[in-house]
């Protein structure tokens, strides 16, 4: 199954998750409750096939050649371990497609995104053993800046780890298209201190400036540049030679850098530069994230230790959607096939990518993409490997189907409405987003529920049947569970997406049920007014006939033209603010702010020409004679005027703050 929703995708990077274990067994890590009563199985499951390189091999050579050809993915790295070894590493496709150099696990590097966050959080645990950082200390301790309380409560390492510190979602500063504007982790972070829109704890929020925050906290109280600290505390013990943080790329590593694309027709892209390092600028081969892997599943790598007592970092924290799995100590549980799991995804413009360890089996997988592929193929690539992986080698009786509850129609009728994700920008003008991608939950008559935004390998909305309180299963067995709060909808989650946010009711005056059509209404008739001017002012000139308004009258009529041209300007020169955001590069430093500056002033006039418009109306209707044409239209424009400074107002389009 696919989430398939404007935001996210337009926010690519955001997702950005053998012997045994350890010496000492793992403590027991709390798992997801099933969401009834076992049931017995109605059919027994095939014999397991054996998890052996060649087994895996012959699998992968029939599943990944076709898989990123027909994606049009130009290459990919997939990575076995088990026991402490690696099964097996194999490269797919090219890491330059121009001069068809091949992929090489061993050597060719990939961007695993926000997987670089488990290097992340693996620091923040190895200072929590040496007793220089607590996780239920105010952050504030280890800062030379001050993150503000919200409603007098501070946030915690252990709530950044879990993505529930209540951080907005932002992008200003994220993205740089040159290294020489790329600021250091203390700059990037005192300019760019998110609004906190959640009392910490309470919500799920995944946020890139949190882990950029614990990512700096290592540096403080260690003493070291935190790209220095991951290469002398993990990267050095492990042997991983061919990975770094570092940005622009040493010269020593830079040329086995794997191209990215688009898709593997089209021209590879630039090495993009990640100012939230922490969160997500790690670049490394197939062969080096396996040393990870396996140092997290042994406890460590050729007797080196990561941590002393791992287990503390994968049990589960909070279950914000009780029975679902939820984040573990920066990484988040994806339970599967009765394993243990944890893992991590990754995202940026070019690279995607998903680590996944199975703790009690001591496996793990790790696989990489150089591209999205057509209409966003990698994102079903990597679902579908990881699900057949675990249907092959870990299979599980086919349950039941579980009956029905009494209450579908009611409680579907309860969820029906326009829902937006936690992860959302509130104080600047990329609300548009939430605004964009909102999904749709519609109450059949049978009871059952559609998700505009979960569709099937097909595009097809799944049909979600309630066999549990405020508890959903799909025909393949995805989850999705609500929680009810007052006889209201609070929130609801799905085991389709990672636990990195929560769907939640979209206020009234968020809706996009009005606010697109009225988006729509606004502007057709700005654009109409415009065009019909120049087309009136030559029938004029056709016909050699004058203009017909004088005085106030004429001034008006011509500045309320004015007016709207400001206003579709302001709405034009946003479009091109977010194409320049968002649509390649995915650049957000300085070089931006003349368009934003722009933006707002065109948005200011565009207010004042709220005004104007106002005055025309009143004119109009108020001066002797007034055709009917003439009195419809002046409301017709006032009212897109009006519609104008809605969003202009409840998107803060005009708002003096170049913070976003």
């Amino acid at each position: 199954m696919r989430f398939k929703s404007i935001a996210a995708a337009l926010l690519a990077f955001a997702f950005g998750v053998s012997p045994t274990l350890a010496q000492a067994p793992l403590a027991p890590t709390p798992t997801a409750q099933p969401l009834a009563p076992s049931v017995a199985a109605a059919v027994a499951p095939e014999p397991p096939a054996q998890l052996t390189k060649q087994d895996v091999d012959t699998w992968l050579d029939g599943f990944m050649p076709y898989a990123i050809s027909s994606a049009g993915i130009a290459g990919a790295v997939v990575v076995v371990v088990k026991d402490g070894q690696v099964l097996t590493e194999r490269g797919f496709g090219y890491a330059d497609v121009k001069t068809k150099k091949p992929v090489d696990p061993q050597t060719t590097l990939f961007r695993p995104g926000s997987v670089s966050k488990t290097f992340t959080w693996t620091a923040v645990m190895q200072q929590v053993e040496a007793g220089k950082l607590d996780l239920d200390t105010d952050v504030n301790r280890y800062l030379d800046f001050t993150i503000p309380p919200y409603q007098g409560q501070p946030i915690t390492l252990r709530q950044l780890m879990t993505h529930s510190a209540g951080f907005e979602e932002q992008l200003r500063d994220e993205f740089v298209s040159k290294p020489e504007m790329m600021p250091s982790l203390e700059t990037f972070l005192k300019r760019n201190i998110p609004k906190r829109i959640y009392a910490p704890g309470t919500v799920v929020a995944y946020s890139n400036y949190g882990a950029t925050l614990a990512g700096y906290m290592v540096q403080r109280v260690s003493g070291e540049p935190f790209d220095a600290y991951v290469k002398r505390h993990i990267f050095d013990p492990l042997g991983m030679n061919h990975s770094t943080f570092d940005q622009p790329l040493p010269p020593s590593l830079a040329a086995d850098m794997s191209k990215g694309y688009v898709t593997a027709d089209q021209p590879p892209r630039p090495f993009e530069m990640i100012t939230v390092g922490p969160a997500g600028s790690l670049s490394s081969t197939g062969d080096d994230m396996a040393r990870f892997m396996i140092a997290h599943l042994q406890g460590g790598y050729n007797g080196d230790k990561l941590l002393q007592s791992p287990q503390i970092m994968y049990a589960q924290q909070t279950q914000f959607d009780p029975p679902l799995a939820a984040f573990a100590l920066g990484f988040y549980h994806e339970d599967r096939n009765g394993q243990v799991i944890i893992a991590h995804a990754g995202d940026t413009n070019y690279f995607h990518s998903d680590m996944h360890l199975i703790l009690g089996a001591h496996v793990g997988l790790f696989m990489s993409v150089n591209s999205p592929g057509r209409q966003g193929a990698a994102g079903p690539l990597r679902e579908n490997l990881f699900r057949e992986f675990m249907d092959r080698y870990f299979p599980v009786p086919a349950p039941q189907d579980l009956p029905t509850v009494a209450t579908a129609k009611t409680d579907a009728k309860l969820m029906q409405g326009l829902y937006w994700s936690s992860r959302r920008a509130d104080s600047s003008f990329l609300r548009i987003l939430n605004l964009l991608g909102q999904a749709k939950v519609v109450a059949k008559p049978d009871g059952t529920l559609v998700v505009s935004d979960l569709v099937d390998a097909s595009h097809a909305p799944e049909v979600w049947r309630e066999v549990g309180p405020y508890q959903w299963v799909d025909r393949t067995g995805g989850r999705l569970v609500a929680v009810v709060k007052n006889g209201k909808v609070d929130n609801y989650m799905t085991d389709e997406l990672p636990p990195v946010l929560e769907f939640m009711p979209v206020p009234g005056w968020a809706k996009a049920s009005w606010n697109m059509p009225a988006l729509f209404f606004t502007l057709a008739v700005l654009l109409g007014s415009l065009l019909l001017w120049p087309v009136q002012v030559f029938i004029r000139w056709r016909y050699k006939q004058a203009f017909p308004l004088t005085g106030r009258r004429a001034t008006t009529y011509r500045l309320a033209r004015l007016g709207a041209i400001v206003q579709v300007a302001a709405f034009g020169a946003y479009a091109v603010m977010f194409q320049a955001l968002l649509g390649g590069a995915l650049n957000a430093d300085a070089s931006l702010t003349p368009l934003l500056i722009l933006c707002k002033a065109l948005c200011w006039l565009g207010l004042v020409g709220v005004l104007v418009e106002a005055w025309n109306t009143v004119t109009v209707w108020t001066t002797q004679p007034s055709s009917w044409w003439a009195k419809a239209s002046s409301l017709l424009i006032l009212a897109a005027g009006l519609g104008f400074a809605w969003f202009a107002l409840s998107l803060h389009l005009a708002s003096p703050s170049l913070h976003y």
